[in-house]
């Protein structure tokens, strides 16, 4: 054997000891580079196999000397490159009747049901959400999102034709400034002006005037609601000044001096599209449920659903306990309605979240994390800053760390968060290495959603088998007739 095929070799060994957890043994004499060709391209076949045909293939390969050829798994691996790259988004399918969508509420927040995985050992309990602090312990970090839901959804007529838009606000560019999603959007065009109307139940506390109309146009019809009532015009209007790669429109708004002030009057709750109104789109109960006790800053355009539950009676008990209570903030956009539309999970391009994580926050959790105690994120939303904070960057990559100690013959990251603000793009799917969360607390996802697969990853942390414990939890809240999505129950996974 050459020494450029033993350093061919020794290359080759160290990349199979990353992607494979286990060291081939070191080369001595020159019939091992053969055999090592033979052994690893056959069980690079074989592996590709299973993921084509499923575990069911059994292992052909007759080559005589020492090796280590996996077989069907009886557990699943820790660290699987192929397994990422060939998850199809089709396997986080499944099917649910459609009277388990929850269309309302529970009649007080904290009644709904809860259910609890024990990742460990697969143990599922049913109970209410009130008991959550049975399983709660003192010097827990419990991590909220206080992002507040605005009524983004705007209804407004052309000013030119009278044809009626819906307008979802997405993201803030500037005052008066924004990015939006119109319907339709083949009619607005660049230079299109909308004059908007008085949300449905607003208080109409801006004066009405006449609808504004462009110099030379004719008056414009009054439209009219899919109840038959006549829409009410206001001053404030908007003319699209830009459109992007997605669709969606840049609105720059006039009438008003900041629309985001206005919203209350103008604007109604964007309840998820699964949520269906029969007299009108979302009603004052929505305005009040779809959205968390301890909101904060408005900007999201969906409600971080996990927070609905709890009530500030429950919040008061929880910090009784010597649990520490934080906030983060990450305004919840468009993408979370959104399945996954490719055919692979790892093709899906994630979309971008805007987040802030305060001084004090940053501090508690880090702090936790060096004594050993717990963090709790409540909500998929919150979990993705804090993992996002991890890694350093917006995107979910893993960079080595430079904060390394030793312990025995492990090595542990010292999680420590920066405060401040920023945007993530993490995409969480199995398998995952989880720096900083402890225990998730999040409602009954969307099938494809980016959601679930976040909650399948954290149903087994580094191991490629959490879409089944997760789907397996899943049926059992089927089968015990659990309420789904936003309006619904919640899971606990310790």
């Amino acid at each position: 054997m050459s020494g450029k095929e033993v350093a061919l070799f020794q290359q080759s060994d160290a990349w199979i000891t990353f992607i494979w957890g286990f060291r081939i043994p070191p080369v001595r004499g020159a019939g091992r580079p053969a055999f090592f060709a033979v052994s690893f391209q056959n069980t690079c076949l074989m592996r590709r196999l299973r993921h084509d045909k499923g575990d069911k293939v059994k292992d052909k390969v007759k080559d005589k000397g020492p090796r280590r050829i996996r077989g069907p798994r009886s557990r699943p691996t820790l660290f699987d490159p192929l397994h990422s790259a060939q998850l199809r988004t089709c396997d986080f399918d499944f099917d649910l009747p459609s009277e388990l969508v929850a269309q309302q509420p529970a009649p007080k927040r904290d009644e709904s049901r809860l259910l609890v995985l024990h990742r460990a050992s697969g143990k599922i309990e049913h109970r209410r959400f009130g008991d959550l602090t049975e399983y709660l312990r003192e010097g827990d970090v419990l991590v909220l999102n206080d992002s507040r839901v605005i009524p983004a959804r705007l209804r407004g007529i052309n000013a030119k034709s009278g044809g009626q838009f819906e307008v979802l606000l997405l993201e803030e560019n500037a005052p008066n400034d924004w990015w939006v999603m119109l319907r339709p959007g083949k009619r607005a065009r660049i230079g299109t002006r909308i004059v908007f109307e008085r949300g449905r139940g607003g208080d109409g506390s801006l004066p009405l005037e006449e609808v504004p109309k462009e110099s030379g146009d004719e008056a414009v019809p009054t439209p009219v609601t899919e109840s038959g009532d006549k829409a009410v015009p206001t001053p404030v209007s908007g003319v699209v000044v830009e459109t992007n790669e997605e669709g969606h429109r840049r609105l720059k708004f006039t009438g008003v001096s900041n629309i985001l002030n206005e919203l209350e009057t103008l604007g109604e709750v964007p309840l998820p599209p699964y949520i269906r109104r029969e007299e009108a789109p979302s009603s004052e109960e929505d305005r009040a449920r779809y959205q968390t006790v301890f909101a904060g800053a408005p900007g999201s355009v969906a409600a971080p659903t996990a927070g609905l539950h709890f009530t500030e009676l429950l919040l008061e008990r929880i910090r009784a306990m010597d649990v520490q209570v934080c906030f983060l903030t990450l305004h919840v956009g468009l993408g979370t309605f959104t399945p996954v539309k490719t055919e692979t999970v790892a093709a899906h391009v994630m979309h971008e979240e805007r987040f802030g994580l305060g001084e004090e926050a940053a501090g508690l959790i880090n702090k936790a994390k060096q004594d050993g105690r717990r963090v709790i994120a409540v909500g998929t939303t919150t979990l993705r800053v804090l993992e996002s904070l991890a890694r350093g960057g917006s995107d979910g990559s893993d960079p080595p760390s430079p904060r390394l100690r030793r312990a025995g013959r492990s090595e542990e990251s010292v999680v420590s968060l920066p405060p401040g603000k920023g945007r993530t793009q993490i995409f969480i799917y199995p398998p995952f290495r989880f720096q900083v969360v402890d225990a998730l607390l999040t409602n009954f996802h969307l099938p494809r959603s980016t959601l679930l697969m976040l909650a399948s990853a954290f149903a087994a942390p580094r191991r490629t088998n959490g879409r089944e414990v997760l789907l397996k939890a899943y049926a059992e809240a089927i089968r015990e007739r659990y309420r789904f999505f936003s309006y619904g129950d919640a899971m606990l996974l310790l």
